[in-house]
């Protein structure tokens, strides 16, 4: 049975973080990560005479598993295992698995190395199984784990990886396609890392493109060069060195150029001037724009990009948002860049995505074609769209989703995006400054207090007027609510604040409105239900989510009140939860899957979590491949699970009344206020002695009820084992059974649609309850002026001085 893509990412990181003791996590990834690579290339390329990564004999993964235990595994790694993989493929250096300094010396070293080998050598984990076509599962594992090591190795070692939300946004916006993709297109990323921003770019381009990167540290360079090959494509070529001092790719004496440029520099390089004579650059970088200061190289890299596209070439570079408003030598860098009009586009991003660092980053986008004719740049803040994720934030779906919409359709949005005149920026009050909330307010309105309306009484018709976006969809619900105050610009309530709710949510405009969205996604739900229905072994999950999503975004296309990348989101997120594992399973194993079932193992008391995983629905940790045993109960066994839930019900009944008993008798003094526990054996023997002692009925009463409560506690737990003990039979027994029409049934029916259709009526209702919140919140804002509070007071006042007269006090 092949692993689930979550759980073969889960596995491969808690079992390597367990073995990383000490190490810090920026060099223990190199170790994790190489294990990784030789035991993907064996096992997709070994025996393949035309592959193109040759692995010599002696040198595959089995023949590392061998060394396990032996006391020379370190040194018989380095020597027989990857200095021939270097050697026949020109690979760069791996790193030292001799090396007592990081993985301990003698035994500690032959059990750390031999552990490691094994977590990659289980069964489940055949990684040439775990391939559906098309989606590089261990690629993606790849990039799972570098997150994690980016996310664990701190902010000055963090910076080998590029988030990869943020890989996709600046592979979106440059314009590379498979339509204007050939096998000729060049892509170029001066400062690489691990890879991640070139692979993104290579999958938006849907063919094979040249890849060309330098990365100045040589062990990340390794990394990005395993990364191609781990991604299928191997001719990537990754050189290591100083792309600024010694950039590697010329062609006579000057800089080649690229149809596409990517890169995520290291944010405000001190010691970029190292090597480079900037006054007299060879590639004449800096020529025509000015040098950028000794200590900050963030426009070195920018011009170094600008300078290696070719002249049709796209180009984006993330960089710290001082870029755009910092002066003196930079101020006339990013003039004279304007005035050339390369600036196509810039994006603000939220804080603290990098894992070198939490300062808010931008996207500059570079557009040498359309230069000669630009008239403006496209601004975005997107700033405030992302989700926390540990400590860090992160892009959602929708965020980069819509980003790319509104970029790429120069989609002006108020307080997100718009189009700002070359003119505007170099007018003498912006002087050519590029700081986007000079250009995009994005603070939200303030919610202005209107005194008058405090003293006076009366919602103000201002504050009804901003919610025209309702009112253009329910235009009589208006006048439903509100009625105005003659010669005034105020207004009441036309019906009781406590039926506000039911007035709106009864009234025709609203339940059409309503009714319009529910058909509309009902619609997409029918389309999809067959789609998803007719999946076969051997299906594309990536374009399985794709199709699917992108069909729901635009099904909410112009639909007032709702966000329709607020819907995406929805399925996006059950995407990455759920839906992917199974549609993973499907294009490995077909539906057939869905007639699996299995007992879940218990986690070890020992791990590092410290935790036993518990039981499933009841049923003994039990876990169908593709039906979770709930779904099958429900549809098959309701009866059975009718009579647990009544079982349930008579148990917490009772115990209810027992902890009753307890509370009420169990205080000092109480009937069992003097008992060491409150048992069953405690509670008998008081109602031996209560009997000797001819005590009140109503104390035995008490003894008595309580010993039934608990021998009810015990009948019905006995009989609760029986019931699901029968149940959990009946349910592995139905599972072999089950048609696959009716695995489709349960499966995109009652598993996937049912969720969807969930959370897509909770977003719609959410919309729908803002507008009576809001008029809610006026109503009760405004609902007691200033002169009924002050007549309020004065009658408080009186009552309180006539108490007082009463008891012989006068108050002065």
């Amino acid at each position: 049975m092949a692993i689930k893509k979550s759980e073969l990412y889960s596995s491969l990181w808690a079992s390597c973080d367990e073995l990383r003791g000490g190490m810090d996590a920026s060099q223990y990834k190199d170790y994790v990560l190489t294990m990784l690579f030789v035991k993907y290339i064996s096992d997709k390329y070994a025996g393949d005479k035309y592959a193109p990564i040759f692995i010599p004999e002696g040198a595959s993964f089995a023949d590392m598993v061998a060394l396990v235990g032996k006391d020379t595994i370190g040194d018989d790694i380095n020597k027989k295992i990857l200095n021939p993989l270097k050697e026949e493929n020109k690979l760069s250096d791996f790193p030292d698995f001799n090396d007592p300094s990081k993985l301990g010396s003698g035994k500690e070293m032959v059990d750390t190395l031999s552990k490691l080998i094994l977590i990659f050598n289980k069964p489940e984990l055949d990684f040439s199984k775990n391939k559906a076509e098309g989606d590089d599962i261990l690629g993606d594992a790849y990039e799972f784990l570098m997150r994690h090591f980016a996310t664990e190795s701190g902010k000055s070692k963090g910076q080998f990886y590029t988030p990869a939300e943020v890989s996709k946004v600046l592979a979106k916006i440059i314009g590379i396609n498979d339509a204007n993709s050939t096998a000729q297109t060049t892509a170029y990323d001066p400062t690489c890392g691990s890879g991640s921003l070139l692979l993104k770019v290579a999958d938006e381009a849907e063919k094979e493109i040249s890849l060309y990167g330098q990365e100045k540290e040589t062990a990340t360079a390794g990394l990005a060069r395993m990364n191609m090959i781990l991604h299928n494509k191997p001719s990537g070529t990754i050189w290591a060195d100083n792309t600024l001092a010694k950039p590697r790719w010329e062609e006579d004496g000057k800089l080649k150029t690229f149809d596409y440029c990517v890169a995520n520099p290291p944010f405000s390089l001190k010691n970029w001037g190292n090597g480079v004579d900037a006054q007299n650059d060879i590639y004449r970088r800096f020529q025509d724009f000015g040098t950028p200061p000794d200590k900050n190289g963030d426009y070195a890299f920018l011009l170094h990009i600008i300078k290696s596209l070719k002249s049709t070439g796209k180009g984006a570079i993330i960089l710290p948002h001082g870029v755009l408003f910092r002066g003196n030598a930079e101020s006339e860098i990013r003039k004279n860049i304007i005035k050339k009009g390369l600036i196509k586009g810039i994006i603000g991003l939220p804080a603290n995505l990098f894992y070198g660092t939490g300062i808010p980053a931008c996207i500059i986008v570079i557009d040498k074609e359309n230069a000669h004719t630009r008239k403006g740049i496209f601004m975005v803040d997107a700033g405030k769209g992302f989700a926390k994720d540990g400590n860090k934030n992160r892009l959602r779906d929708q965020d980069i989703h819509k980003i790319v919409d509104v970029f790429n359709n120069q989609i002006p949005v108020p307080k997100y995006s718009r189009m700002v005149p070359i003119a505007e920026i170099a007018d003498p009050k912006n002087d050519y400054n590029l700081n986007i909330p000079r250009y995009i307010d994005s603070q939200e309105t303030e919610d202005i207090q209107d005194i008058l309306a405090h003293l006076k009484g009366g919602i103000p018709n201002a504050d009804i007027v901003k919610l025209n976006t309702y009112w253009k969809v329910y235009p009589t619900l208006k006048n439903a609510l509100f009625k105005p105050i003659t010669n005034s610009i105020y207004s009441e309530l036309a019906v009781e604040a406590s039926q506000l709710k039911n007035t709106i949510f009864t009234h025709p405009e609203f339940l059409s409105f309503t009714n319009d969205l529910k058909t509309v996604f009902e619609n997409w739900k029918t389309r999809t239900t067959i789609q998803l229905k007719n999946l076969e072994a051997g299906c594309r999950p990536k374009e399985v989510i794709h199709t699917t999503a992108e069909a729901l975004l635009h099904t909410y296309d112009n639909r007032a009140l709702i966000d329709q990348y607020d819907v995406y989101q929805h399925l996006m997120t059950y995407w990455s939860e759920t839906m992917q594992d199974d549609i993973y399973v499907l294009a490995t194993d077909g539906w057939k899957a869905g007639n699996e079932v299995n007992r879940l193992a218990k986690e070890s008391k020992n791990s590092k979590k410290e935790t036993v995983r518990k039981d499933v629905e009841g049923l003994d940790g039990l876990e169908g491949r593709l039906i979770p045993p709930h779904l099958l109960i429900a549809h098959y066994f309701a009866k059975e699970q009718n009579a647990i839930d009544d079982l349930n019900a008579k148990k917490e009944a009772g115990q209810a009344t027992k902890t009753e008993l307890e509370e009420e008798h169990g205080a000092e003094g109480g009937l069992f206020g003097n008992l060491d526990k409150i048992n069953k054996a405690e509670v008998t023997k008081l109602l031996k002695e209560k009997k000797i002692e001819k005590a009140p009925k109503e104390e035995l009463a008490v003894c008595e009820t309580y010993l039934k409560l608990l021998e009810q506690d015990s009948k019905i737990n006995a009989d609760l084992k029986i019931t699901l003990k029968a149940l959990e039979k009946n349910v592995i027994a139905k599972y072999p059974t089950l048609t696959e029409t009716e695995i489709k049934t349960l499966v995109v029916e009652h598993k996937w649609m049912q969720v969807l259709d969930v959370a897509i009526t909770t977003e719609m209702e959410r919309v729908s309850q803002g507008l009576t919140q809001r008029i809610t919140e006026l109503a009760n804002r405004y609902a007691n002026p200033m002169p009924q509070l002050k007549s309020v007071v004065e009658l408080l006042e009186e009552k309180v001085n006539a108490h007082l007269a009463k008891m012989g006090l006068v108050w002065n």
